[in-house]
């Protein structure tokens, strides 16, 4: 009876001193496999931490256009009538297409002057009995510098030429109209705004012909 006893203690024993050894050897197995390779870990937890400072930092090359008002600014300009399309189309420069079948701000038939070619960024009038739109291409921070140049020098002929149709204060709704300002529904210099705004690539301002006076300088 405790030869029986004996030996059944002596297997219990065998086998929970390979239970241990077995789990020792996993968990040296495991702890290999962390530290295996220190080096590449730490190469890994680089990699994370650039692309998240990536995520975090702003791109810095998409700048938004510099718009440099205050050097557009001219004392002497001559003043135009509102209904003096060829006078007004001069000053936007050569016209590159014409379509005779547009629309204007109230769906009414209108003729409309394209400055550029196709593949530009665009620089419009639209002229119709009731309303005069001026339209040009509003450049984002991420367009190529040509097209930043081409919306800077589309808005200082439109700066020009609302100096020419509202005087000085002309000037001003321009310089408002690019910092972001919407104006509706507005007289100022004896023309009457029924839009003006720059938003989403497109700068409009849309004067009421019905409702201008004789424009002074």
């Amino acid at each position: 009876m405790w030869n029986n006893t004996l030996q059944t203690l002596m297997i219990g024993t065998l086998m929970t001193t390979s239970a241990l050894l077995i789990g020792c050897s996993q968990a040296d197995e495991d702890t290999s496999v962390v530290s295996d390779n220190p080096e590449q870990t730490v190469s890994d937890s680089a990699t994370a931490q650039d692309q998240n400072a990536s995520l975090a930092s702003p791109n810095i090359e998409q700048a938004p256009v510099d718009y440099n008002i205050a050097a557009w600014n001219v004392d002497d300009v001559e003043p135009l009538d509102i209904n003096e399309i060829d006078a007004i189309k001069a000053t936007f420069g050569q016209v590159e297409s014409t379509d005779e079948n547009s629309l204007d701000y109230a769906s009414n038939p209108a003729s409309k002057y394209r400055f550029m070619d196709n593949d530009s960024p665009y620089l419009d009038l639209i002229d119709s009995d009731r309303y005069l739109e001026l339209g040009w291409y509003y450049a984002n921070p991420a367009d190529s510098d040509e097209e930043k140049a081409l919306s800077e020098a589309h808005a200082k002929k439109s700066y020009q030429l609302v100096q020419q149709l509202m005087g000085d204060e002309g000037r001003q709704l321009l310089a408002n109209m690019l910092s972001g300002q919407i104006i509706k529904n507005k007289v100022i210099g004896g023309q009457q705004v029924e839009l003006a705004k720059c938003e989403f690539y497109s700068c409009m301002l849309v004067l009421n012909k019905s409702a201008a006076s004789v424009t002074t300088s």
